[in-house]
């Protein structure tokens, strides 16, 4: 038995007077009103009505079932209404998972005008590189970079993801000259741990011409920001995102190599995601956050204003220390 449609049956005989006239409020027939107040009267073990052939009249159980039901009613059509309002103008908790050095530099920055233009929102931030299934952690939005996992969570593009090579001055003035993706295989690579394969992937702008390298080097480490302080430090080449990286090319720090070469860890299309969990539609809360930072970061994205959004690898010519080393 659906308990809430017999109650909302049952309260519509008591205020109509009649069997009859309560299924013709609610859409359905004579003999569905009275088998759900028959069900409630069997649930409960009394009687609601003394049914007479004219009229039906409250017993005083029924008297007493009537005074809650309105109230459990008159709640519940409340708490649909205030639901729905919700869903209809930015307000709530946003639970955002972003990943820790991307989020500090270009999220976290922006929030307290975000939380500024929406007073009814707060927002409850988890900086974690770990990807969490946001449905179980009861999370409304993620930050993803890169490559996207197949899942049934929606993503919306918020900016491309491109990765530089770079390395710093002092560690080009000591080390042998690179003028094509070829020439890394005498280099000391700094390598991001997680990347997908041992290669690097490079298109050349001009004539389309795709290699993939391998690459090898004395430090590796499954976070960036190492990475990226290794290369300041002149202890080699990275390929580094460029949201990371372009503050450090723009002061001097890195110098950007192989310019006319589009550059990354794999062939797989990538970028800077919002991920949220499949429904309906977005939550009005969730939607001015995307629109929000999808404004703040740009077309192309302030951190990278040279870049434009190029379509992947999709095959390459693949390099050995064998073929390229004399």
């Amino acid at each position: 038995m659906d308990y809430l449609h017999a109650m909302r049956l049952f309260v519509s005989a008591v205020e109509c007077g009649s069997f009859s006239r309560a299924a013709e409020i609610n859409g359905t027939k004579t003999s569905a009103v009275s088998r759900a107040i028959t069900a409630l009267e069997q649930d409960l073990n009394v009687g609601l009505f003394h049914r007479t052939t004219r009229r039906i009249h409250l017993t005083e159980p029924g008297t007493t079932f009537y005074e809650h039901s309105r109230s459990v009613l008159k709640e519940f059509d409340e708490a649909r209404s205030a639901t729905t309002a919700l869903d209809s103008r930015p307000q709530g908790t946003i639970v955002l998972h972003a990943p820790s050095a991307f989020a500090r530099r270009h999220i976290m920055p922006f929030m307290p005008e975000f939380l500024d233009l929406y007073p009814d929102i707060r927002l409850d931030v988890s900086l974690a590189d770990v990807r969490v299934d946001l449905v179980s952690v009861g999370a409304d939005l993620a930050i993803r970079i890169g490559a996207l996992a197949d899942s049934t969570m929606i993503a919306r593009k918020l900016a491309p993801h491109r990765r530089i090579l770079c390395a710093s001055t002092e560690y080009l003035a000591k080390a042998p000259p690179l003028r094509e993706p070829a020439d890394l295989l005498r280099h000391n690579c700094l390598i991001w741990s997680l990347q997908p394969t041992d290669r690097w992937f490079f298109r050349h702008l001009a004539t389309m011409m795709q290699e993939e390298v391998p690459v090898g080097g004395r430090l590796r480490v499954d976070d960036a920001k190492p990475l990226r302080d290794a290369a300041v430090a002149g202890h080699g080449v990275a390929l580094l995102p460029s949201w990371l990286v372009g503050s450090d090319i723009a002061e001097g720090l890195l110098v950007p190599l192989l310019p006319d070469w589009f550059a990354m860890i794999s062939t797989a299309p990538s970028g800077v995601f919002g991920v949220y969990p499949p429904r309906r539609s977005v939550p009005p809360k969730v939607r001015v956050l995307l629109d929000f930072l999808g404004a703040r970061f740009g077309k192309p994205p302030y951190w990278d204003p040279s870049w434009s959004d190029e379509a992947p690898l999709v095959s390459s010519r693949r390099l050995t220390s064998r073929t390229l080393v004399p």
